[in-house]
């Protein structure tokens, strides 16, 4: 399992969208960018259609996403 509490582009508040992990200023959650990747999105597609996700914060998750997969 991927701990995102040692992402900095994400953070979570369970006031916030039920609780899920977002991407950090934003009510974005982390999983609509894995969703619209599967679903043949760019990467600058994506933060073309959600605005407050920076570039910087989606390749961040990418990263963190990505060395959680080597570590298991």
């Amino acid at each position: 399992m991927n701990n995102w509490s040692t992402c900095p582009a994400v953070e979570r508040d369970p006031l916030k969208v039920s609780g899920a992990w977002l991407f950090r200023g934003t009510r974005v959650p982390v999983t609509a960018l894995f969703e619209n990747l599967e679903d043949g999105a760019q990467l600058a597609e994506f933060v073309e259609w959600f605005p407050g996700v920076s570039l910087q914060q989606a390749r961040a998750v990418l990263e963190h996403a990505a060395l959680s997969l080597e570590a298991a």
